[in-house]
């Protein structure tokens, strides 16, 4: 895929190799990175995509070598060099080289890495979707505070899973049965008139475009709980939308076999985020069509 690369002060087209075999973040998971997102020109919340990038690498006993600020910019230098009209995934990641007698991390060794690239956003469509056994740790278990890269991998089994059911997304549950997330965003659901989303209890990563979505759907007089949710609600909900960065808000029209089509709240949430985007994010000039 089209991309571009920052490392160690130099812009590449080229993924850059940067790790090797005897690196801590290769052998013992040390990464983490966060997602932005551009399209078209526009940027929604990537300075705090960038804020939470630093404190992600904090909590993972990093020494950030990058601030939030100078992250954003790299992250607009790049968004232009891949030009106005193109819809990118952007991943800055920090990562640790080296180890205090080999396991524990050495935060001195924080090294920096930023990749923008093609990734179109999906379509407004309906996805299927099944309740997976596998969970989100308790942040005893995890670091659940920080987007870190090993925490992913059991995400990638649960959605395995479902897509051995014959589904395409996976929701899954936390350490105490109660509904935590879909395996790669965050899970909403409509009933009754109301929006209602699990709320946050440090077992999952209760994203930026869930809060952006949360808060434009409240300003817009829409009823929002966070609250605990079990599973079985989901069978009787009128509708379940995901909120993520990568595919913004997208409803699921097969809920373990029971066919939704996508509701007006979704629909709502959606339009609300795009057209505050266009409203706030806008950093290089529209295209005419």
């Amino acid at each position: 895929m089209a991309g571009v690369y920052w490392y160690a002060g130099n812009w590449s087209t080229e993924e850059p190799k940067v790790i090797g075999p005897m690196d801590h973040a290769f052998w013992l998971g040390s990464v983490i990175f966060d997602g932005g997102r551009s399209f078209g020109g526009v940027a929604p919340d990537l300075d705090l995509h960038c804020a939470r990038a630093v404190q992600s690498a904090r909590n993972m006993l990093m020494k950030p070598t990058k601030t939030p600020a100078e992250i954003e910019e790299l992250c607009r230098e790049g968004i232009r060099r891949m030009g106005p009209q193109a819809e990118l995934y952007i991943r800055p990641m920090f990562f640790i080289r080296r180890g205090l007698g080999a396991a524990r991390p050495d935060p001195d060794s924080t090294d920096f890495i930023l990749a923008i690239y093609d990734a179109p956003l999906p379509e407004y469509k309906g996805f299927s979707a099944c309740l997976a056994p596998q969970r989100r740790p308790a942040p005893d278990q995890a670091p659940t505070d920080a987007k870190a890269a090993c925490l992913y991998p059991n995400g990638s089994r649960a959605s395995a899973f479902a897509h051995d059911k014959g589904y395409e997304a996976a929701v899954v549950c936390d350490p105490i049965g109660h509904v935590a997330e879909f395996a790669h965003a965050n899970l909403m659901f409509a009933k009754d008139g109301k929006v209602i989303t699990p709320a946050e209890n440090g077992t999952f990563l209760a994203g930026i475009t869930r809060a952006r979505v949360i808060a434009l759907l409240r300003e817009a007089g829409v009823t929002v709980e966070e609250r605990a949710v079990k599973p079985e609600e989901l069978e009787t909900a009128d509708e379940i939308f995901s909120t993520g960065n990568y595919g913004k808000v997208l409803p699921c029209s097969n809920w373990q076999g029971r066919h939704m089509q996508p509701g007006p709240l979704c629909q709502k949430a959606r339009t609300l985020y795009f057209d505050w985007a266009e409203a706030k994010w806008r950093i290089l000039p529209k295209v005419a069509a």
